[in-house]
């Protein structure tokens, strides 16, 4: 069974990093968005297990996009993970304190990230699926 993955970020360069991660992880699919925007609007119309989102984007912002998922009661329960260059104690803590599940600072170890999406999507880490 896939599981949907939505990867939302402005920086094209940063995208491609973030889905070839993801594509190293068997059952999923992802959708990409370029901004929150372009989520708000893509998000009704997929069931999606997971979000991953930058905080500093044109339009819509990631945080503002982390408070609207978390406040509806039609997607609350989707974990979100949020990959940004906003490294201070405060900026974590208001991701955190906004709904988001996770928050990883730029530059980022793709196998951190590779983690995180294995945590929240319950799936067998990639070593742990090759031995099985």
């Amino acid at each position: 069974m896939s599981q949907q993955v939505l990867v939302v970020e402005d920086s094209s360069t940063t995208r491609s990093l973030i889905v070839s991660t993801l594509e190293t992880i068997d059952g999923i699919v992802v959708t990409e968005s370029g901004n929150g925007f372009e989520a708000l609007k893509v998000i009704p119309r997929v069931k999606f297990n997971l979000i991953i989102t930058d905080i500093n984007m044109p339009d819509i912002n990631g945080l503002e996009l982390v408070s609207f998922v978390k406040r509806s009661p039609l997607y609350r329960h989707i974990p979100l993970i949020i990959v940004t260059t906003e490294g201070h104690d405060r900026d974590r803590e208001r991701g955190i304190a906004l709904g988001a599940d996770e928050y990883l600072v730029k530059p980022f170890d793709p196998a951190a990230l590779q983690s995180l999406v294995e945590k929240h999507l319950k799936v067998p880490a990639s070593g742990e699926a090759a031995r099985a």
